[in-house]
């Protein structure tokens, strides 16, 4: 059967996107950032992962206010990359397998998840941003991806709770696949920003560094908080730390092991990776970065 061999927490700025495709890998500023996926994506080589599991929330690219639903999931062969305003990037499409995106909707419809399904949309930065920093893609991508859009924009929003049990209803319909795929599951946005009003510029390192270790360790603590205090803590667009909760919840209910964990703040946004396996905690092979400004 298909089975979840690990997890990956990303943040997915659009600017990660920009830097990359201006090839400012080895920039000084950018440099902390990029290196800090290295391990992620040499993890994921070494694993030979079929399928990547996308939580992420779409920037009104795929859907717009008059239509925008609180769980959706695509279905298809291909899905074009966005262009939101820089030109069409130099990335194929991203590859879908159909017959387990299929699969994946009916188990969750089954499992009480009024979740949609979208087709022929085109996939912004929430997905985009960071998968060419996980994923080699000439002459294409090595495996296929679920996109799973969540809708952390319009109110009202999904509960934390309600994305660690969407997560957990994922786990059940990747075990219960036929085919044995290896499946890694990535939750994306955050961490701390706000790029609106009053706080423009706003973060917060410490509490990042506290959500990371409560996900880890203790997210029954990171399920019980509203949207607010994940506002208050993190700035507006913080919220998306929700859907890191949906990568956790597939993870299983037992410990998780942290890999790798990579933080830096060099923009208005605290960009992170993070990857997990099942399994007892130990060290991780990174920290953070020190925050910079770029």
């Amino acid at each position: 059967m298909a089975r979840i061999i690990g997890g990956i927490g990303s943040s997915h700025v659009p600017t990660i996107a920009v830097a990359y495709d201006k090839g400012k890998q080895s920039d000084p500023a950018w440099a902390p950032l990029f290196d800090g996926y290295k391990p992620v994506a040499a993890w994921l080589a070494e694993k030979q992962a079929d399928v990547l599991v996308f939580f992420y929330n779409d920037h009104c690219t795929t859907f717009f206010f008059d239509l925008y639903p609180t769980f959706s999931l695509g279905v298809g062969e291909h899905f074009p990359i966005a262009d939101e305003g820089a030109g069409l990037r130099d990335l194929p499409p991203i590859r879908g397998n159909v017959d387990f995106q299929a699969h994946m909707a009916e188990s969750l419809v089954n499992d009480e998840f009024d979740i949609a399904v979208f087709q022929n949309k085109p996939i912004d930065h929430g997905c985009a941003s960071p998968l060419p920093l996980l994923w080699p893609h000439k002459p294409d991508w090595p495996g296929t991806v679920v996109p799973i859009a969540i809708n952390v924009l319009q109110y009202p929003l999904p509960t934390a709770r309600r994305c660690y049990r969407l997560g957990q209803a994922v786990r059940r319909a990747v075990e219960s696949y036929p085919e044995d795929l290896k499946v890694v599951v990535v939750g994306t946005g955050g961490l701390s920003h706000q790029i609106h009003g009053e706080r423009t510029g706003f973060n917060n390192t410490e509490w990042d560094l506290k959500f990371l270790e409560l996900l880890e360790n203790d997210p029954e603590a990171l399920m019980r908080m509203k949207h607010a205090d994940y506002v208050r803590l993190g700035g507006a667009e913080s919220v998306e730390q929700i859907m890191w909760l949906a990568m956790r919840g597939a993870l299983g209910a037992g410990p998780v092991r942290k890999l790798h964990q990579n933080y830096y703040l060099a923009t208005t946004t605290a960009m992170t990776v993070v990857l997990y396996e099942e399994g007892e905690p130990v060290a991780a092979s990174a920290d953070k970065a020190e925050p910079a400004t770029a």
